[in-house]
């Protein structure tokens, strides 16, 4: 049986992609908008280039009702940036630490930015998923951070 999925989201964002493009590669941004709602984030390191890695704890803000992937209460992410097109495509493999093997592996998370009438269509391609990560939940995480990141480049413009 093959134990490996795909789970997808897109959004049209009313922004260029050069505006998309540079709120993966600003630490500062990029650690405000990804999280999903009831989750903050914080990154330990980060290189935004082709090889570069990031590694970010994400918190749960609701502890009363986490089930974090590497404590009870946080997710932790290390992640190498695989390809970076310019206001095109953004490629990273992300890997959860966890003693849980329903955790375990690598995931790669593409995120391609196609200018559409409206602004651009950002569409995000996971593959891979673990199998512990609910799908549902997945997707509803995928739609929040497309929403946070939309909301994040609105307050810019």
């Amino acid at each position: 049986m093959n134990s490996k999925r795909i789970d997808s989201a897109s959004r049209v964002i009313e922004a260029p992609p050069t505006n998309i493009y540079h709120a993966f590669i600003d630490p500062k941004a990029f650690v405000s908008w990804l999280p999903p709602q009831g989750m903050v984030g914080e990154l330990e390191q980060f290189q935004p280039f082709e090889g570069g890695q990031y590694r970010m704890t994400l918190y749960y803000v609701d502890t009363d009702n986490s089930s974090g992937k590497t404590t009870q209460n946080s997710d932790v992410v290390q992640a190498t940036f695989l390809e970076l097109i310019k206001d095109e495509k953004i490629v990273h493999q992300i890997e959860f630490e966890s003693d849980d093997p329903a955790y375990a592996g690598k995931m790669n998370m593409s995120w391609s930015f196609h200018i559409v009438p409206e602004g651009t269509k950002v569409t995000i391609i996971c593959e891979d998923v673990p199998q512990g990560i609910s799908q549902k939940d997945h997707e509803e995480g995928l739609n929040s951070t497309l929403a946070n990141l939309a909301n994040y480049l609105k307050k810019l413009s």
